[in-house]
């Protein structure tokens, strides 16, 4: 029989669920509910027979998990015929405590609680998640996935800043990375397209959605990430800036009198593509780029330029590479993004079919030519499956 896993993200005002066949990967059905706490919130749920739709007011988390459970009841499937094993929760921030997935528990909790200060805005959603499910769903055995547990991995040179050394103990100042759940997934995806084994494999997996992450991976373990203590190092974003000089908080608050929680904000919410072009919609840039606004086409520039340093320097990092992998969003369906960041790469063995990059197989394989020495991969991620999986791990082991 197969084993199901109820998938639960829990955002500041949103929640996600979707109910996943762990060997597979199918998805008997998916759901949001967002705008929680407001009186319009949105409930969508896919289900056999399509589409649901349900406007009204949502106040809750806890709301927002009965609506999901009635929804399965009544669109179906219905939870107590999809043999469900587990419940698989998805934490952004396990610090350095937790480099794998973990069974629920009281401890569990209180270790999870403590790292709030490390990611604020994500782990206390995704704590009210899990303890939201856990009154709704008490006989199941519920597991909490780490963002962060991929990159545990990583060598101290490597997730060491050059801070005063009482910083780390103290404060817990230190790279985590993020996104760990794709890099993971589409790491071992790469290698079956290789038709290689995970730990034979070097990648330099490019994660690039509202979100973006670039990571280095040896023989399939993380050894460099670009997301930093928090989301916002690395890359540029949809609305983050990604690298900047720190000094810049110091700069505005004696120039411009600007608090460190207003730039945090700023560097956070109104950079990145929102910042160069007032758009942080990858798409809306494209298409005014495309018609000549010289604000997008200095966004794109800037973001794909990010884009191939990060490359560069990953090579660097690992010395021989086997692919480069595009994944998420724009990583997957924007041959343009694809063709600027690798333009120029050809010494380093990276050869791009242009035809093939125009039209990539929607489930994921190679753009790059028959005969280039590092092949170029699109594969769609799947975080939810890549859950689901690593649950199922913790409940039969």
């Amino acid at each position: 029989m197969n084993e199901h896993v109820l998938v639960i993200n829990a955002g500041s005002s949103s929640l996600k669920y979707s109910l996943v066949d762990a060997k597979s990967g199918d998805a008997a059905a998916t759901g949001l509910v967002e705008r929680i706490g407001e009186a319009n919130s949105l409930h969508v749920h896919h289900g056999p027979d399509g589409e649901f739709r349900d406007e009204q007011a949502v106040p809750s988390h806890e709301a927002a998990l009965r609506a999901a459970v009635e929804a399965f009841e009544t669109q179906g499937p219905a939870l107590g015929d999809a043999n469900i094993v587990a419940v698989g929760h998805r934490v952004v921030h396990g610090g350095a405590q937790f480099g794998a997935p973990a069974l629920v528990d009281d401890a569990l909790i209180a270790a999870v609680t403590e790292l709030v200060p490390l990611a604020p805005l994500h782990n206390p959603a995704n704590l009210e998640g899990i303890e939201v499910a856990r009154r709704l769903l008490p006989d199941l055995p519920h597991v909490a996935v780490f963002d962060t547990a991929f990159h545990q991995t990583l060598p101290s040179y490597a997730y060491t800043y050059a801070v005063p050394r009482e910083w780390p103990a103290k404060h817990g100042i230190r790279r985590y990375g993020f996104h760990g759940t794709s890099h993971s997934f589409v790491s071992e995806q790469a290698a079956r397209l290789l038709e290689r084994d995970p730990g034979e494999v070097n990648l330099i997996v490019l994660h690039l959605g509202n979100g973006c992450s670039a990571t280095a991976v040896r023989r399939g373990k993380s050894v460099d990430t670009s997301m930093g203590m928090t989301p916002l190092e690395g890359l540029v974003m949809g609305t983050r800036s990604g690298d900047v000089d720190p000094a810049i908080h110091g700069h505005l608050a004696r120039v411009a009198g600007q608090s460190a929680e207003d730039t945090d904000r700023a560097l956070n919410s109104q950079s990145g593509l929102k910042g160069l072009a007032g758009d942080n919609d990858f798409r809306e840039v494209s298409r005014r780029r495309a018609a000549g606004d010289e604000h997008a086409q200095l966004a794109f520039d800037v973001y794909t330029y990010r884009i191939k340093k990060y490359i560069g320097a990953y090579y660097a990092v690992l010395g021989a590479v086997d692919a480069i992998v595009f994944t998420a969003g724009v990583g997957q369906h924007s041959a343009e993004v694809r063709a600027a960041a690798l333009h120029g790469l050809e010494g380093l063995g990276i050869q791009l079919d242009a035809d093939r990059n125009a039209a990539p197989p929607p489930a994921g394989g190679a753009v790059s030519t028959d005969d280039s020495p590092v092949a170029v991969l699109v594969i769609p991620t799947n975080e939810e499956w890549e859950i689901a999986r690593e649950a199922l791990t913790v409940i039969h082991a």
